[in-house]
């Protein structure tokens, strides 16, 4: 099998299952595993997948923009949404940031919850602009347009300045390695609420899961909890099972 043929071959292999394996690709195409690390990193290269240690993981194909992000999934964001509020208590502190699906359940925050919320997304920020009992903490900063955040210093200065109960995480990709940001500066801004609050709730719809963008968060092992739109006995979360998160 000629290289643009390999390459193809473990393009398909991917769709099928989000990752492909070194030793199962050098298996099934009848070649070394040097010769399908190459292979692997050239796509890479190309933008086509992210290698990682021993084979490669998918790159997520969620649309991009936040007007789009909106619109897509809708039923399973409010199923997830349903699945987070149980979480929140009076007198906490949240962080909030600009996913979709953590706009869902800002949306859903019960009227009488008296919380404090800390985000740099101006939908959420919106969302709670006429709760009763909700104050809101806006993390000013330098507009990211595709996704109607701020980021920059300001916003991470803002950050950095909170204590928070709970960080709920929209998640743009998430592997057993960990979760990754399409954007450098919106990954700074996450890895802070990350690193500020003290329990971890990471939503993520299924088609995220054991994918990967270009630029790191944190490890896997900082979240506590992962909701999705799925059971919990999906067999696409055991792994994260066993990596000791409470899935939901």
């Amino acid at each position: 099998m000629v290289k643009e043929e390999r390459l193809q071959f473990i393009l398909e292999q991917l769709t099928k299952g989000n990752k492909v394996q070194l030793t199962e690709m050098s298996r099934l195409l009848n070649v070394s595993e040097d010769t399908v690390r190459r292979d692997i990193k050239e796509l890479d290269v190309q933008g086509l997948l992210k290698a990682v240690r021993g084979g490669a993981i998918a790159n997520s194909t969620i649309p991009q923009h936040y007007r789009d992000r909106e619109k897509y999934d809708v039923s399973h964001k409010l199923r997830m949404a349903q699945k987070a509020i149980p979480f929140l208590k009076n007198g906490q502190t949240i962080f909030m940031d600009g996913g979709t699906s953590v706009l869902a359940v800002a949306k859903m925050i019960p009227k009488d919850l008296k919380i404090q919320v800390v985000t740099n997304s101006f939908p959420v920020a919106d969302a709670l602009e006429d709760h009763p009992t909700a104050e809101v903490v806006f993390a000013g900063g330098r507009l990211y347009k595709t996704a109607f955040t701020t980021i920059g210093q300001q916003a991470i200065d803002t950050i950095r300045n909170v204590r928070a109960n709970i960080y709920f995480f929209g998640v743009s990709s998430i592997h057993t390695i960990g979760l990754t940001a399409r954007s450098y500066e919106d990954s700074l801004v996450k890895r802070n609420m990350v690193e500020n609050a003290q329990q971890i709730i990471a939503l993520s719809t299924l088609e995220k899961i054991d994918t990967a963008e270009a630029f790191f968060i944190c490890p896997i092992t900082k979240v506590d909890v992962l909701i999705t739109e799925a059971d919990s006995d999906n067999e696409k979360l055991q792994p994260y099972k066993d990596l000791g998160l409470q899935v939901i």
